[in-house]
């Protein structure tokens, strides 16, 4: 059979059809958009186990042993799934909210995140604080499998971009 067999066949076995009117179709909204509430309170505090030492220089780009160059290269590519502002935050407090985005983006199964440290133009002296103090921490962390830093677009050497471990593990 062809497809005009086919309709001629449905027709016959349909029979005849009245196209119900305007006013009796309903017109179902949209599904509502499900937003991801961040709390600003923790439900217990996490402990601080990122320093601040700086044993060498921050890396530009941060690759767990193991993982492939292209892992990088993937990074680049992927859509961001939430994003932290450090601007303007004390060294204290900037750990901090660091480590309570990163426990919350892989309580949510997040993968690839984005933290915008600065690029410490404002600092005194031109040294980016925050953006060397961020990537230490972020080599730091256990759930952080790679980091590199953003397109132009998205911040570029003021903002990183983060591959974490999949799961909660």
């Amino acid at each position: 059979m062809n497809d005009e067999e086919d309709a001629a066949l449905f027709r016959v076995a349909v029979g005849k059809v009245t196209p119900l009117t305007e006013q009796n179709r309903i017109v179902l909204p949209p599904p509502p958009v499900q937003t991801r509430v961040r709390s600003t309170a923790s439900p217990h505090t996490l402990a601080d186990t990122l320093s601040d030492f700086l044993c060498e220089a921050a890396p530009a780009d941060f690759l767990r042993n193991g993982l492939s160059r292209l892992t990088l290269r993937k990074l680049r590519r992927s859509a961001i799934q939430d994003s932290l502002d450090l601007h303007g935050h004390s060294g204290d407090v900037a750990r901090q909210l660091l480590q309570e985005f990163l426990h919350q983006a892989a309580q949510n199964r997040l993968r690839c995140v984005q933290v915008i440290h600065g690029k410490g133009m404002n600092s005194p002296g031109g040294e980016a604080v925050l953006r060397t103090l961020a990537r230490n921490w972020l080599a730091q962390h256990p759930q952080v499998l790679a980091f590199c830093a953003a397109s132009p677009a998205a911040g570029g050497d003021g903002a990183v971009l983060i591959l974490l471990k999949s799961g909660t593990g």
